[in-house]
């Protein structure tokens, strides 16, 4: 499968970006197709609001930065990845960018299964960012094929590697 991971934590070295390594670790090591994209150091702004998509765009957003280089990408991505930090009981601004970008074109052509990897430093902070995913997952008619959440004192563990590993093998 072509698997595509966002990634938008912007520590480098941070427990989501090792989240989401270890996905790609697992699903490499799977046979799967994998590309990774660091959105946290793209510049990617949100959707203005235009409708230049619906209109002379003809599925293509007006804006021009670094969206651009995700869009053939969702287009290829059989599963999509989204691993995200939480701040302030939701998906970072870094990962909403990209997702309320893909509004010009509706939902990633072939994408049929998503995944979402989230990390805190707090416990019981998830529940906003599980339902956005979920709702994503319905409104783009994708299965839900496993949340990993991993607070403080789970992050970059063996156990945490495990639930990504499972995760990986019920593709």
């Amino acid at each position: 499968m072509n698997i595509l991971i966002l990634q938008s934590s912007p520590r480098k070295n941070g427990s989501t970006a090792w989240m989401a390594e270890e996905y790609r670790k697992a699903a490499e090591a799977a046979g799967h197709q994998v590309t990774l994209v660091d959105v946290s150091h793209k510049k990617i702004a949100g959707c203005l609001a235009c409708e230049y998509c619906h209109g002379k765009g003809n599925g293509a957003c007006i804006q021009k930065d670094d969206m651009q280089e995700l869009y053939p990408l969702m287009a290829q991505a059989e599963v999509l990845v989204l691993a995200s930090p939480i701040y302030y009981f939701t998906l970072n601004a870094q990962m909403q960018a990209p997702i309320q970008r893909m509004y010009c074109v509706n939902a990633p052509a072939k994408v049929r299964k998503m995944a979402l990897l989230v990390s805190s430093h707090s416990p019981g902070v998830y529940n906003g960012a599980i339902a956005e995913y979920k709702d994503i997952c319905n409104y783009w008619k994708c299965e839900d094929s496993g949340i990993v959440t991993a607070k403080i004192d789970q992050q970059k563990t063996e156990a945490v590697r495990e639930q990504i590993v499972r995760l990986v093998q019920n593709l």
